[in-house]
């Protein structure tokens, strides 16, 4: 159920773009100057702004759909849960000295060597 639900909401999603990017053009950024655009009372009802506002109520339509569909999957659990087992204890260990000649590593806790000054 939830794929066939997702699926439509993909196809509605790829309809809505190419359905925005087919209409006209009303110049002025963000509606600004082309004459009123959505806001106004007077906006035109073509064909396609109808088909527009019908994708888009599908789309959201679809998204609470799959919204609760995820709700109704996850009810009653928790991440933890869906892993399976418990969490492990912390335990306190020490970690093992490093070989002599490692040089990479940095100096344990209680090891202390001679403070050389560097040469700038």
């Amino acid at each position: 159920m939830e794929n066939v639900v997702l699926i439509i909401h993909l196809l509605l999603a790829l309809s809505l773009i190419g359905i925005v990017l087919l209409q006209r053009s009303e110049g002025g950024g963000l509606g600004m100057g082309g004459g009123g655009g959505a806001i106004s009372a007077r906006a035109a009802a073509t064909a396609l702004s109808k088909v527009t506002w019908g994708l888009a109520i599908a789309f959201i339509c679809t998204s609470l759909a799959l919204t609760v569909i995820a709700a109704e999957k996850s009810a009653g659990s928790s991440v933890l849960d869906r892993l399976g087992g418990e969490a492990p204890a912390a335990e306190e260990t020490t970690p093992a000295e490093p070989a002599p000649g490692n040089a990479l590593l940095p100096p344990s806790a209680g090891e202390s060597g001679p403070i050389v000054p560097r040469a700038d």
